[in-house]
């Protein structure tokens, strides 16, 4: 659950869909906090009172609440501007300037609307600059807030329409600022946006020109193939996201139309030079790209050993040299089947729930003769390091091999496998039972006695766990082994 929601249950009667406009707020409000030099802060009403839910300070100056104030009630009649603007549905100012923190602070009171109607209210913390004429780029980050703050009011902003789920590199207000007119002009171009503009080639002017011509230029002999949502972001005209590649440089846009009385009156762009960050996205799938191919060859050269394994095996008289090759090929054949799954996978984690049930079959097909055995996997394993997934396949691979050779025989039966994944004292602990049908533990068995129990034994102790073998009830074997795994490679 998102820390919004949490604030919110319990405490507020709005819809799911209300919610939702409050999460699309919270998502955009860093680029109003930006353009305004100020903190925003979400209040929902509360009994009588309004509950803070949600607090953003600006990047681009001075903050006002330095200490956490999400979670603080504030009462109605010590803010009675918040709930008029609740009421009226208007931007309401606040009264000031006011000290808070040693600074001067002018505050509003913003209604939060969605179809109509008021749903929260958010306020605007603006310290009071000392310079009394502000750089052209101040005024007009101000004005752009301004802009958007009254969509606020309008519900208008933020855009249900707008993406989601877009490649690394979004633009934010520091990095670059183009405000256009209803005509697409260019009315004002911060430094940073002039220098992503320069990068993808054009060094004219900026100023007082149509965005989208200067763009078409750019990209008119470029080799990489144009976003089709180019052509509306350039204009202003939807609030979609795109990217231009020129020149070997790539820009990413952002647009934000700007209404007012459901008119469009112009549009704010964001820029972003991030040329870098996707060469290196190129440059890590080109890694991604060469190690899955790594880990496809070695499973064809391991196939290749059990197929060689296997002709030499039917060459041998010997019924104990053939059954060892054949013994040696299945392992293999074991070890391959974990890197065709690495093969398939851009993380070097591996999802052992697919291993399990690939090596489970193909054992229990190959032991299968004239009596039927079913097979099932329960529970899960769950993500795991290479390396503990090839250690671990190794070892479930010998023990339904022994359950199906050595318990069932010759009987119809069932193997299961139950998985069970927890954590203790920050260490990733997996349980593992193997239970079988058949006949059961024969008298005097001693853990060890054979090669396949051997090996077995050895690879848990690789992965720092313990095994036990026990009869189970009515008939049958059990054996239950845990193993601590190492830490995923990375965060997923």
């Amino acid at each position: 659950m998102s820390p919004l929601n949490t604030h919110l249950r319990g405490v507020s009667s709005l819809s799911s869909a209300q919610t939702d406009w409050l999460h699309l707020l919270i998502g955009d409000w860093q680029l109003v906090s930006d353009l305004s030099f100020a903190d925003l802060v979400l209040l929902v009403p509360h009994e009588e009172d309004w509950l803070v839910v949600a607090h953003v300070r600006p990047n681009t100056g001075q903050m006002v609440f330095y200490d956490d104030i999400v979670t603080t009630v504030l009462q109605s009649e010590r803010n009675p501007k918040v709930g008029e603007a609740y009421r009226t549905g208007r931007i309401i100012g606040m009264g000031g300037p006011i000290v808070r923190g040693g600074i001067d602070v002018v505050e509003e009171a913003i209604p939060v609307v969605r179809d109509g109607i008021p749903i929260a209210v958010m306020t605007r913390h603006t310290p009071v600059t000392i310079r009394r004429d502000p750089s052209r780029m101040e005024d007009t980050y101000r004005s752009l807030a301004d802009d958007l703050v009254t969509m606020i009011a309008a519900g208008d902003f933020p855009s249900a329409s707008a993406p989601t789920g877009l490649r690394r590199g979004a633009p934010r207000v520091g990095d670059g600022v183009v405000r256009l007119d209803e005509g697409g002009l260019v009315r004002y171009a911060s430094p940073n946006a002039i220098s992503a503009l320069h990068r993808l080639g054009h060094h004219e002017a900026v100023l007082d020109r149509n965005l989208a011509r200067i763009v078409t230029d750019l990209v008119q002999h470029s080799e990489s193939p144009v976003d089709e949502t180019l052509a509306l972001v350039v204009t202003g005209r939807a609030p979609w996201r795109s990217e231009v590649t020129s020149r070997g440089a790539t820009v990413t846009m952002r647009a934000i139309p700007l209404i007012r009385s459901r008119q469009r009156f112009g549009a704010l762009l964001l820029l972003r030079d991030v040329s870098e960050l996707r060469r290196r996205e190129q440059e890590l799938l080109t890694k991604d790209a060469t190690i899955r191919e790594i880990h496809h060859r070695v499973k064809n050269n391991l196939q290749t050993v059990a197929a060689v394994l296997r002709l030499q095996a039917r060459r041998l008289r010997e019924p104990e040299g053939r059954a060892a090759l054949d013994e040696a090929v299945r392992r293999v054949g074991t070890i391959a089947l974990v890197h065709e799954t690495l093969s398939e996978a851009i993380a070097d984690d591996v999802n052992f729930d697919d291993i399990a049930v690939k090596g489970l079959r193909a054992v229990v097909e190959v032991a299968t003769g004239e009596h039927r055995i079913d097979s099932a996997v329960s529970g899960s394993f769950g993500l795991m390091r290479a390396e503990d997934a090839t250690t671990l396949a190794m070892v479930i691979s010998e023990l339904v091999q022994n359950a199906a050779e050595h318990g069932l025989g010759d009987r119809e039966g069932w193997i299961t496998i139950h998985a069970d994944r927890y954590t203790v004292a920050a260490e990733d602990v997996l349980e593992v039972r193997i239970t079988d049908t058949g006949r059961g533990l024969p008298e005097g068995f001693r853990p060890g006695s054979g090669l396949g129990s051997q090996i077995v034994q050895s690879l848990i102790a690789d992965l720092r766990g313990t095994i036990t073998w026990a009869n189970a009830a009515p008939h049958g074997a059990t054996v239950h082994f845990m193993a601590r795994l190492r830490p995923l490679s990375r965060k997923t």
